[in-house]
């Protein structure tokens, strides 16, 4: 080799450090590294190759160019022994990433059934919706207040006025009618009530001041019912004291005492004190006191001491004479009823309250219904008994009891209508398809007002011709549970506003009206103005005439 021959040249990867230059520690890095590559090929030895893996990956992997420079970077982590001088070194082995492994696809959750989906629904008919519309009106019209309280009211004062007219009445013959001294005996009485189940306190007793006492308390009891005072307790007794004095002598009546029987039943199941009474009035205070501000209400002293005596009572009786089953569970229902309503408005004036309103307004408008019914019925059977009656066919049924003594207090009067053919006739025929028709009538209101009109007017004939005016009365106390409100107010106002004269005119107050003013309760001013609770009754004012104040406190009757 000359001078000018170049020497030959020093491959690069000769220089770099083999592993007699490494110092210790450093193969087991190595080692460590190609451990880890092949546990993320997922080999299962510790990570080593053998030389034939390694020769079959170098020349799988081996650049085109055999003389090409390779980096430091390209060096493999074996260890790499010099090459003689001239030779060509053999390629560096390079390790490529194994393929990471193939994990299984993840198993989806498990989701829930679908929930089937609600059918569509199809819409409700107008009439459906409509009537859903109307019974839900209806029921809280009929659940939130007693219907008709003017009926009621007029209805409770009609017949126990009429009952105690007839007390009073027969004063003078009570020991014939329903005493010791009456045809119909004791032990007659005794033996029909032990097989009809009847009631009576009359028969708890003999003797003539327990009869006494009896006919005395029906007498109060007819007073403070028709006065409306403590009604709750009055319409207890006042039940008590028809059923035992009309139970003692059933013959003893002129057709009003059925009438009068049914009704007096059916009072005590009324809230028949909303207006028109004493009880009205003191509530109406005790509502303006607790809307002024006047503190806790006072308490009801009085009808407690009531209730007590009434318990008294029930347990004397109870244990002494004697109280048949069933009806020992109603005067004990009912005492227990009037303690349960006392105690809820001491103590739960809230939600229980509002339970015992809803209540007791159901009971009331049933049995509102019930009289009402009841009256039809008296009526509908009363005209078709009447049809089937020949001298009713003729037209000359109202003739005979015209003739009659018994049932002529003024002959004169009945001659001169039993002369007219033709007022007999129209009387027959009238009564008939009055009393025929009246509960088809119902449903037309004007028709309706027309028949109550035609039958008033028939029974007040027939307490002046034939002389029975506890029945005309009683049945007109009956009638006018169908009389329209608007006349009834009409009525309360002029009753109200003469009482006011006539104590104007004995020296009683001046300037001050009856209840309202003549107005009655819930009735409101032409103003427009809201009557208030417990509100006094207004004076005259300046200016202001007695026909004015009383023309502002008019109500018309609907044409």
């Amino acid at each position: 080799m000359s001078e000018h021959d170049e020497p030959p040249r020093r491959p690069k990867w000769a220089d770099l450090p083999t592993s007699r230059d490494r110092p210790a520690g450093e193969d087991h890095g190595v080692e460590d590294a190609r451990g880890d590559d092949d546990e993320r090929a997922g080999a299962g030895d510790a990570g080593t190759t053998s030389p034939a893996e390694t020769a079959e990956r170098a020349s799988a992997d081996a650049p085109a160019d055999a003389g090409g420079d390779a980096g430091p970077a390209d060096a493999g982590p074996a260890e790499v022994e010099p090459a003689a001088a001239g030779s060509i070194p053999p390629p560096a082995p390079v390790r490529t990433p194994a393929p990471a492994p193939v994990s299984a696809p993840p198993v989806p959750a498990a989701r829930p059934a679908p929930v089937p989906a609600e059918p569509a629904t199809a819409p409700k008919p107008r009439w459906r919706t409509r009537l859903d519309a109307s019974l839900n009106t209806a029921f809280a019209h009929v659940t939130g207040r007693a219907l008709g309280p003017y009926q009621a009211a007029i209805v409770r004062i009609g017949f126990a006025g009429a009952w105690l007219i007839f007390l009073l009445r027969e004063w003078p013959n009570r020991q014939e009618l329903y005493g010791p001294d009456s045809p119909w005996s004791w032990h007659l009485a005794e033996e029909l009530i032990a097989n009809n189940n009847a009631f009576s306190v009359l028969m708890w007793s003999q003797s003539n001041a327990w009869f006494e006492s009896v006919y005395l308390l029906a007498v109060l009891s007819s007073v403070a019912l028709m006065i409306g005072w403590r009604t709750r307790t009055m319409s207890v007794l006042f039940m008590i004291g028809v059923l035992s004095l009309q139970n003692r002598s059933i013959f003893m009546g002129d057709g009003s005492d059925n009438v009068i029987h049914l009704m007096a039943i059916y009072l005590v199941l009324t809230r028949c004190a909303q207006v028109w009474s004493l009880d009205a009035r003191r509530a109406a205070r005790t509502a303006a006191r607790g809307a002024g501000g006047g503190g806790a209400a006072e308490r009801d002293l009085v009808g407690m001491v009531l209730w007590a005596v009434c318990g008294a009572a029930l347990v004397v009786v109870t244990l002494g004479p004697g109280l048949s089953g069933g009806w020992a569970l109603i005067y004990w229902g009912l005492w227990l009823v009037a303690a349960l309503w006392w105690a809820a408005n001491r103590f739960a004036p809230g939600e229980p309250r509002t339970v015992l309103d809803v209540i007791a307004n159901l009971v009331h408008n049933a049995t509102l219904v019930v009289i009402m019914f009841e009256v039809c019925l008296i009526y509908s059977t009363a005209g078709w008994y009447k049809i089937q009656g020949s001298r009713w066919q003729d037209g000359t049924a109202a003739y005979y009891p015209m003739k009659l003594d018994y049932f002529a207090p003024w002959p004169e009067l009945n001659d001169v209508f039993a002369g007219n053919g033709l007022i007999i006739m129209v009387m027959t025929y009238l009564t008939v398809m009055v009393q025929v028709a009246f509960p088809f009538t119902l449903f037309n209101r004007k028709v309706k007002n027309i028949l109550l009109a035609v039958m008033i007017a028939e029974h007040l004939s027939i307490a002046v011709l034939l002389g029975l005016p506890i029945f005309s009365l009683a049945m007109i106390a009956a009638d006018a549970v169908f009389l329209p409100t608007a006349a009834l107010l009409w009525m309360g106002a002029r009753s109200a506003g003469l009482t006011a004269r006539l104590r104007r005119a004995f020296g009683g107050a001046t300037g001050a009206t009856a209840q309202g003013g003549g107005r009655v309760p819930g009735q409101a001013r032409r103003t427009g103005q809201a009557e208030q609770p417990g509100q006094p009754g207004q004076p005259v004012q300046d200016g202001q005439t007695e026909r004015q104040r009383d023309a502002d406190t008019t109500v018309t009757l609907p044409r």
